[in-house]
């Protein structure tokens, strides 16, 4: 979990967001199995249950505005006590639950929110989260945040664009998320 190849980790990532905004749920499952198994390490059975409970909680969180962030919450805990049992790491799962859904809302609120409203309080966000999980100081993981940010961002723009598949948007998102997680992975591997 604290050693992962950054650049299969965004590259999924990237599937998982487009495939999200299209709608495309296998996509999104294909996508989370490989962030399951490259970000966390877990077993093959291990990776199938974890990557359906974030697809699920995924799909709780999408309908705008009416969507189910107390479902969200319950898959991701579901999430995150197996990547605590699996790995041997010693977090709160409700926390890490919790400020997993965090990010989700925040990015929510900036996308629908006037243009140039800042990505900030999505930086912390996350900041937040890979802190929590991986026992590191907030200052260890900001610059992770940073690209994973920055990578909403880009995705939110192609989102207003029309989502076309064919966006080269889609390789700047990937870029700056395998730079988010490279700066994670250099953060964690020796804390």
């Amino acid at each position: 979990m604290r050693d992962f190849d950054p650049v299969r980790l965004g590259n999924a990532e990237t599937d998982a967001w487009v495939g999200y905004y299209l709608r495309k749920w296998g996509l999104v499952l294909r996508a989370s199995v490989t962030m399951v198994r490259v970000g966390f390490g877990m077993s093959w059975p291990d990776t199938l249950r974890g990557a359906w409970w974030v697809l699920r909680a995924n799909q709780l969180w999408a309908p705008f505005p009416d969507n189910d962030p107390d479902g969200a919450r319950a898959y991701m805990r579901r999430f995150y006590a197996l990547v605590a049992r699996t790995s041997h790491e010693n977090f709160d799962v409700d926390e890490a639950a919790r400020l997993e859904v965090e990010w989700w809302r925040v990015h929510r609120v900036l996308q629908h929110a006037e243009r140039g409203a800042g990505i900030g309080l999505l930086v912390d966000a996350f900041t937040a989260l890979y802190a929590h999980v991986y026992s590191v100081p907030l200052p260890a993981v900001r610059e992770a945040a940073e690209g994973r940010a920055e990578a909403t961002e880009i995705s939110d723009r192609w989102v207003a664009d029309g989502c076309d598949p064919a966006s080269p948007a889609i390789a700047k998102e990937r870029a700056a998320l395998v730079r988010g997680y490279t700066a994670l992975r250099d953060a964690v591997r020796l804390a």
